[in-house]
Protein backbone atom coordinates (compact mmCIF):
# COMPACT_ATOMS: atom_id res chain seq x y z
CA UNK A 1 0.00 0.00 0.00
CA UNK A 2 1.29 3.45 -0.92
CA UNK A 3 2.01 5.62 2.10
CA UNK A 4 0.17 8.89 2.48
CA UNK A 5 2.12 11.99 1.53
CA UNK A 6 2.57 14.25 4.58
CA UNK A 7 3.00 18.03 4.38
CA UNK A 8 4.38 19.64 7.54
CA UNK A 9 3.03 23.17 8.01
CA UNK A 10 3.89 25.85 10.52
CA UNK A 11 0.48 26.57 12.15
CA UNK A 12 1.46 30.19 12.85
CA UNK A 13 2.90 30.96 9.43
CA UNK A 14 1.60 28.37 6.94
CA UNK A 15 3.19 28.31 3.50
CA UNK A 16 0.76 29.30 0.78
CA UNK A 17 1.99 26.66 -1.67
CA UNK A 18 1.37 23.88 0.87
CA UNK A 19 -2.12 25.20 1.60
CA UNK A 20 -2.79 25.38 -2.14
CA UNK A 21 -1.59 21.80 -2.60
CA UNK A 22 -4.07 20.61 0.02
CA UNK A 23 -6.97 22.62 -1.41
CA UNK A 24 -6.16 21.50 -4.97
CA UNK A 25 -6.20 17.89 -3.80
CA UNK A 26 -9.68 18.39 -2.35
CA UNK A 27 -10.96 19.98 -5.56
CA UNK A 28 -9.53 16.98 -7.45
CA UNK A 29 -11.64 14.62 -5.34
CA UNK A 30 -8.89 13.45 -2.99
CA UNK A 31 -9.18 12.75 0.73
CA UNK A 32 -6.98 15.01 2.85
CA UNK A 33 -6.31 14.77 6.57
CA UNK A 34 -6.25 18.27 8.06
CA UNK A 35 -5.99 19.73 11.58
CA UNK A 36 -8.70 21.59 13.46
CA UNK A 37 -8.66 22.96 17.00
CA UNK A 38 -10.62 19.90 18.20
CA UNK A 39 -9.15 16.82 16.45
CA UNK A 40 -7.66 15.92 13.08
CA UNK A 41 -10.26 15.29 10.40
CA UNK A 42 -10.60 13.72 6.96
CA UNK A 43 -11.60 16.46 4.54
CA UNK A 44 -13.48 15.73 1.33
CA UNK A 45 -15.42 17.67 -1.30
CA UNK A 46 -19.10 16.78 -0.76
CA UNK A 47 -20.02 17.98 -4.24
CA UNK A 48 -17.78 15.22 -5.65
CA UNK A 49 -19.82 11.99 -5.62
CA UNK A 50 -16.80 9.69 -5.68
CA UNK A 51 -15.04 11.56 -2.88
CA UNK A 52 -18.22 11.55 -0.77
CA UNK A 53 -18.76 7.81 -1.29
CA UNK A 54 -15.13 7.07 -0.50
CA UNK A 55 -15.33 9.08 2.73
CA UNK A 56 -18.52 7.23 3.73
CA UNK A 57 -16.84 3.86 3.19
CA UNK A 58 -13.76 4.89 5.12
CA UNK A 59 -15.87 6.10 8.06
CA UNK A 60 -18.20 3.09 7.76
CA UNK A 61 -21.16 5.41 7.44
CA UNK A 62 -24.28 4.96 5.37
CA UNK A 63 -24.41 7.30 2.36
CA UNK A 64 -27.87 8.32 3.62
CA UNK A 65 -26.33 9.80 6.78
CA UNK A 66 -24.81 13.17 5.78
CA UNK A 67 -21.57 14.59 7.12
CA UNK A 68 -21.40 18.04 8.68
CA UNK A 69 -19.83 20.78 6.60
CA UNK A 70 -16.85 22.88 7.68
CA UNK A 71 -17.08 26.52 6.61
CA UNK A 72 -14.60 29.40 6.70
CA UNK A 73 -16.84 32.39 7.57
CA UNK A 74 -19.86 32.95 9.80
CA UNK A 75 -21.71 34.44 6.85
CA UNK A 76 -21.41 31.18 4.90
CA UNK A 77 -24.24 29.71 6.95
CA UNK A 78 -26.67 31.98 5.10
CA UNK A 79 -25.93 30.33 1.77
CA UNK A 80 -26.54 26.81 3.11
CA UNK A 81 -29.29 27.02 5.72
CA UNK A 82 -32.76 28.55 5.80
CA UNK A 83 -35.14 29.60 8.58
CA UNK A 84 -32.19 30.10 10.91
CA UNK A 85 -33.50 30.65 14.45
CA UNK A 86 -32.44 33.50 16.72
CA UNK A 87 -30.67 31.09 19.10
CA UNK A 88 -28.44 29.90 16.25
CA UNK A 89 -27.12 33.42 15.66
CA UNK A 90 -26.42 33.80 19.38
CA UNK A 91 -24.41 30.57 19.40
CA UNK A 92 -22.61 31.44 16.14
CA UNK A 93 -21.59 34.85 17.46
CA UNK A 94 -20.37 33.41 20.77
CA UNK A 95 -18.67 30.17 19.72
CA UNK A 96 -17.61 30.47 16.06
CA UNK A 97 -14.93 29.96 15.09
CA UNK A 98 -14.83 27.16 17.63
CA UNK A 99 -15.82 23.65 18.70
CA UNK A 100 -19.55 23.88 18.05
CA UNK A 101 -21.49 22.10 15.30
CA UNK A 102 -24.98 23.42 14.59
CA UNK A 103 -27.65 21.31 12.88
CA UNK A 104 -29.99 23.54 10.86
CA UNK A 105 -32.54 23.25 8.07
CA UNK A 106 -30.85 23.29 4.69
CA UNK A 107 -32.16 24.96 1.57
CA UNK A 108 -32.74 21.50 0.12
CA UNK A 109 -35.33 20.83 2.85
CA UNK A 110 -33.11 18.48 4.81
CA UNK A 111 -31.06 19.05 7.95
CA UNK A 112 -27.36 19.78 7.82
CA UNK A 113 -24.59 20.24 10.37
CA UNK A 114 -22.13 23.12 10.07
CA UNK A 115 -19.05 24.23 11.95
CA UNK A 116 -16.43 26.96 11.59
CA UNK A 117 -13.17 25.53 13.01
CA UNK A 118 -10.88 27.71 15.09
CA UNK A 119 -7.76 26.72 13.17
CA UNK A 120 -6.07 29.01 10.64
CA UNK A 121 -4.69 26.15 8.53
CA UNK A 122 -8.11 24.51 8.22
CA UNK A 123 -9.84 27.83 7.47
CA UNK A 124 -7.33 28.73 4.75
CA UNK A 125 -7.63 25.32 3.07
CA UNK A 126 -11.43 25.52 3.13
CA UNK A 127 -11.38 29.07 1.74
CA UNK A 128 -8.95 28.19 -1.03
CA UNK A 129 -10.89 25.10 -2.11
CA UNK A 130 -14.19 26.94 -2.70
CA UNK A 131 -16.07 23.62 -2.45
CA UNK A 132 -18.34 22.23 0.32
CA UNK A 133 -15.99 20.47 2.74
CA UNK A 134 -16.94 17.67 5.13
CA UNK A 135 -14.34 16.88 7.77
CA UNK A 136 -15.28 14.07 10.19
CA UNK A 137 -12.66 12.92 12.70
CA UNK A 138 -9.70 11.12 11.14
CA UNK A 139 -10.18 7.79 12.84
CA UNK A 140 -11.57 4.38 11.98
CA UNK A 141 -14.94 3.69 13.63
CA UNK A 142 -14.45 2.61 17.23
CA UNK A 143 -11.03 4.23 17.61
CA UNK A 144 -10.35 7.46 19.57
CA UNK A 145 -10.42 10.75 17.66
CA UNK A 146 -6.81 11.71 16.79
CA UNK A 147 -5.15 14.70 18.46
CA UNK A 148 -2.01 14.73 16.27
CA UNK A 149 -0.88 13.53 12.86
CA UNK A 150 0.67 10.30 14.17
CA UNK A 151 -2.61 9.25 15.75
CA UNK A 152 -4.48 10.25 12.58
CA UNK A 153 -2.26 8.18 10.30
CA UNK A 154 -2.10 5.20 12.64
CA UNK A 155 -5.18 3.74 10.98
CA UNK A 156 -5.35 5.82 7.80
CA UNK A 157 -1.84 5.78 6.32
CA UNK A 158 -2.32 4.89 2.67
CA UNK A 159 -6.11 5.27 2.89
CA UNK A 160 -6.04 9.06 2.49
CA UNK A 161 -4.19 10.80 -0.31
CA UNK A 162 -2.61 13.66 1.62
CA UNK A 163 -2.07 14.63 5.24
CA UNK A 164 -1.38 18.10 6.61
CA UNK A 165 0.68 18.08 9.81
CA UNK A 166 0.30 21.34 11.74
CA UNK A 167 1.20 19.99 15.17
CA UNK A 168 -1.07 18.84 18.00
CA UNK A 169 -4.68 20.02 18.20
CA UNK A 170 -5.37 22.77 20.70
CA UNK A 171 -8.31 21.03 22.39
CA UNK A 172 -8.06 17.33 21.61
CA UNK A 173 -11.80 16.78 22.13
CA UNK A 174 -14.58 16.71 19.55
CA UNK A 175 -17.04 19.55 19.02
CA UNK A 176 -20.36 19.81 20.79
CA UNK A 177 -23.33 19.24 18.47
CA UNK A 178 -26.57 21.22 18.84
CA UNK A 179 -29.72 20.59 16.80
CA UNK A 180 -31.68 23.78 16.11
CA UNK A 181 -33.67 22.49 13.15
CA UNK A 182 -36.90 22.70 15.17
CA UNK A 183 -36.10 26.09 16.70
CA UNK A 184 -35.15 25.14 20.25
CA UNK A 185 -31.67 23.91 21.13
CA UNK A 186 -31.26 20.15 21.57
CA UNK A 187 -27.85 18.76 22.54
CA UNK A 188 -26.90 15.81 20.34
CA UNK A 189 -23.34 15.53 21.65
CA UNK A 190 -21.67 17.27 24.55
CA UNK A 191 -18.08 17.89 23.54
CA UNK A 192 -15.67 20.77 24.06
CA UNK A 193 -18.48 23.14 25.09
CA UNK A 194 -20.68 22.13 28.02
CA UNK A 195 -24.46 21.92 27.70
CA UNK A 196 -24.73 24.52 30.48
CA UNK A 197 -22.71 27.03 28.43
CA UNK A 198 -24.75 26.29 25.32
CA UNK A 199 -28.14 26.74 26.98
CA UNK A 200 -27.01 29.87 28.80
CA UNK A 201 -26.03 31.56 25.53
CA UNK A 202 -29.05 30.28 23.59
CA UNK A 203 -31.51 31.49 26.24
CA UNK A 204 -29.92 34.86 27.00
CA UNK A 205 -31.92 37.88 25.80
CA UNK A 206 -29.88 40.37 23.81
CA UNK A 207 -30.57 44.10 23.58
CA UNK A 208 -28.67 46.12 20.97
CA UNK A 209 -28.52 49.93 20.98
CA UNK A 210 -27.52 51.56 17.69
CA UNK A 211 -26.53 55.14 16.88
CA UNK A 212 -24.28 56.71 14.26
CA UNK A 213 -20.73 56.49 15.55
CA UNK A 214 -21.25 54.43 18.74
CA UNK A 215 -19.56 57.11 20.81
CA UNK A 216 -22.37 58.85 22.68
CA UNK A 217 -26.10 58.00 22.50
CA UNK A 218 -25.85 54.22 22.26
CA UNK A 219 -23.08 54.27 24.89
CA UNK A 220 -25.35 56.17 27.28
CA UNK A 221 -28.22 53.76 26.69
CA UNK A 222 -26.09 50.67 27.19
CA UNK A 223 -24.56 51.95 30.43
CA UNK A 224 -27.92 52.99 31.88
CA UNK A 225 -29.66 49.72 30.98
CA UNK A 226 -26.80 47.61 32.32
CA UNK A 227 -27.10 49.43 35.64
CA UNK A 228 -30.86 48.83 35.79
CA UNK A 229 -30.36 45.15 35.05
CA UNK A 230 -27.68 44.87 37.71
CA UNK A 231 -29.95 46.50 40.26
CA UNK A 232 -32.67 44.00 39.34
CA UNK A 233 -30.17 41.11 39.57
CA UNK A 234 -30.93 40.15 35.96
CA UNK A 235 -28.26 37.81 34.62
CA UNK A 236 -30.37 36.63 31.66
CA UNK A 237 -29.93 39.77 29.53
CA UNK A 238 -26.85 41.03 27.65
CA UNK A 239 -26.58 44.56 26.33
CA UNK A 240 -24.51 45.69 23.35
CA UNK A 241 -24.06 48.91 21.42
CA UNK A 242 -22.87 49.65 17.90
CA UNK A 243 -22.86 52.27 15.16
CA UNK A 244 -23.67 52.43 11.48
CA UNK A 245 -20.51 54.35 10.55
CA UNK A 246 -17.37 52.72 9.13
CA UNK A 247 -15.05 53.71 11.98
CA UNK A 248 -14.45 51.20 14.80
CA UNK A 249 -12.24 51.30 17.87
CA UNK A 250 -12.99 54.87 19.02
CA UNK A 251 -13.70 55.68 22.64
CA UNK A 252 -16.79 57.36 24.06
CA UNK A 253 -16.90 61.11 23.54
CA UNK A 254 -15.51 63.31 26.31
CA UNK A 255 -18.95 64.76 27.09
CA UNK A 256 -20.49 61.28 27.29
CA UNK A 257 -17.80 60.09 29.68
CA UNK A 258 -18.22 63.18 31.85
CA UNK A 259 -22.02 62.93 32.06
CA UNK A 260 -21.97 59.22 32.83
CA UNK A 261 -19.18 59.65 35.38
CA UNK A 262 -21.49 62.02 37.25
CA UNK A 263 -24.00 59.16 37.23
CA UNK A 264 -21.42 56.83 38.76
CA UNK A 265 -20.87 55.01 35.45
CA UNK A 266 -17.43 54.50 33.92
CA UNK A 267 -17.35 54.02 30.13
CA UNK A 268 -13.67 54.88 29.64
CA UNK A 269 -13.00 51.35 28.35
CA UNK A 270 -15.66 51.59 25.64
CA UNK A 271 -14.52 51.08 22.04
CA UNK A 272 -16.88 51.67 19.15
CA UNK A 273 -17.91 48.90 16.77
CA UNK A 274 -19.82 48.82 13.53
CA UNK A 275 -23.00 46.79 13.21
CA UNK A 276 -22.89 43.59 11.16
CA UNK A 277 -25.44 40.98 10.12
CA UNK A 278 -24.75 38.45 12.86
CA UNK A 279 -24.83 41.15 15.54
CA UNK A 280 -28.22 42.31 14.31
CA UNK A 281 -29.71 38.85 13.77
CA UNK A 282 -28.72 37.58 17.23
CA UNK A 283 -30.51 40.46 19.00
CA UNK A 284 -33.96 40.04 20.57
CA UNK A 285 -34.51 43.80 20.72
CA UNK A 286 -32.79 46.46 18.60
CA UNK A 287 -33.20 50.07 19.75
CA UNK A 288 -32.06 52.86 17.44
CA UNK A 289 -31.74 56.60 17.88
CA UNK A 290 -32.89 57.72 14.41
CA UNK A 291 -34.94 56.39 11.51
CA UNK A 292 -31.79 56.37 9.39
CA UNK A 293 -30.36 53.76 11.75
CA UNK A 294 -33.47 51.61 11.40
CA UNK A 295 -33.24 51.85 7.62
CA UNK A 296 -29.60 50.74 7.65
CA UNK A 297 -30.38 47.76 9.88
CA UNK A 298 -33.23 46.64 7.64
CA UNK A 299 -30.91 46.84 4.64
CA UNK A 300 -28.61 44.40 6.43
CA UNK A 301 -31.34 42.09 7.70
CA UNK A 302 -34.94 42.76 6.57
CA UNK A 303 -36.16 39.81 8.63
CA UNK A 304 -35.52 41.63 11.93
CA UNK A 305 -38.17 44.27 11.16
CA UNK A 306 -40.35 43.22 14.08
CA UNK A 307 -37.47 43.58 16.53
CA UNK A 308 -36.33 47.13 15.64
CA UNK A 309 -37.69 50.20 17.43
CA UNK A 310 -36.82 53.84 17.82
CA UNK A 311 -35.66 54.20 21.42
CA UNK A 312 -37.61 57.43 21.85
CA UNK A 313 -40.82 55.47 21.27
CA UNK A 314 -40.40 54.21 24.82
CA UNK A 315 -39.98 57.74 26.19
CA UNK A 316 -43.24 58.97 24.66
CA UNK A 317 -46.43 58.13 26.62
CA UNK A 318 -48.53 57.80 23.45
CA UNK A 319 -46.22 55.01 22.24
CA UNK A 320 -47.21 52.60 24.98
CA UNK A 321 -47.11 49.08 23.55
CA UNK A 322 -45.17 45.83 23.86
CA UNK A 323 -41.80 45.21 22.26
CA UNK A 324 -43.00 42.07 20.51
CA UNK A 325 -45.89 43.76 18.65
CA UNK A 326 -44.30 45.66 15.78
CA UNK A 327 -47.78 46.72 14.60
CA UNK A 328 -47.40 49.52 17.18
CA UNK A 329 -51.09 49.81 18.04
CA UNK A 330 -52.07 52.23 20.80
CA UNK A 331 -54.38 50.80 23.44
CA UNK A 332 -56.44 53.97 23.87
CA UNK A 333 -57.00 54.40 20.14
CA UNK A 334 -55.11 57.68 19.96
CA UNK A 335 -53.48 58.55 16.67
CA UNK A 336 -49.77 57.81 16.67
CA UNK A 337 -47.60 60.82 15.95
CA UNK A 338 -44.79 59.55 13.72
CA UNK A 339 -42.84 62.81 13.88
CA UNK A 340 -40.06 63.89 16.19
CA UNK A 341 -39.10 60.39 17.34
CA UNK A 342 -35.40 60.77 16.61
CA UNK A 343 -32.96 61.46 19.42
CA UNK A 344 -30.66 64.07 17.80
CA UNK A 345 -26.93 63.41 17.59
CA UNK A 346 -25.20 65.71 20.12
CA UNK A 347 -21.73 65.31 18.56
CA UNK A 348 -20.19 68.75 17.94
CA UNK A 349 -22.91 70.55 19.88
CA UNK A 350 -22.88 72.28 23.30
CA UNK A 351 -23.09 70.23 26.49
CA UNK A 352 -26.82 70.90 26.93
CA UNK A 353 -27.52 68.79 23.84
CA UNK A 354 -25.76 65.85 25.51
CA UNK A 355 -27.75 66.47 28.71
CA UNK A 356 -31.03 66.53 26.78
CA UNK A 357 -30.13 63.31 24.98
CA UNK A 358 -29.21 61.64 28.26
CA UNK A 359 -32.54 62.57 29.88
CA UNK A 360 -34.57 61.24 26.95
CA UNK A 361 -32.52 58.06 26.88
CA UNK A 362 -32.87 57.63 30.64
CA UNK A 363 -36.68 57.83 30.44
CA UNK A 364 -36.81 55.31 27.61
CA UNK A 365 -34.35 52.90 29.20
CA UNK A 366 -36.32 52.81 32.44
CA UNK A 367 -39.36 51.60 30.48
CA UNK A 368 -37.32 49.12 28.48
CA UNK A 369 -35.88 47.68 31.70
CA UNK A 370 -39.41 47.01 33.00
CA UNK A 371 -40.60 45.08 29.96
CA UNK A 372 -37.67 42.95 28.82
Amino acid sequence: MTKTRVIKIDPFSPREDYLKEASDALVAGKLVTIPTETVYGIAADMSNKQAAERLSRLKNRSPDKPFSLHIDTKESVEGIAKNIPLAAYKLIDKFWPGPLTLVLNSKSDKTIGMRMPDNEVALRIIALSQVPIACPSANIAGKPAPRNIDEALAGLDGLVDLAVDAGPCKLGIESSVVDLSKGEAKILREGAISKEEIFKVANTKIVLFVCTGNSCRSVMAKALLERKLKEAKRADVEVFSAGIMLISGMGASFETQELLRAEGLDVSAHRSQRINEVMVKKSDLILVMERAHEERILQLAPEVKNRVFLLKEFANPVRNYGIINKEKSVSNGAKINETNLDIPDPIGRPREFYEAALETIREAVEKVARII
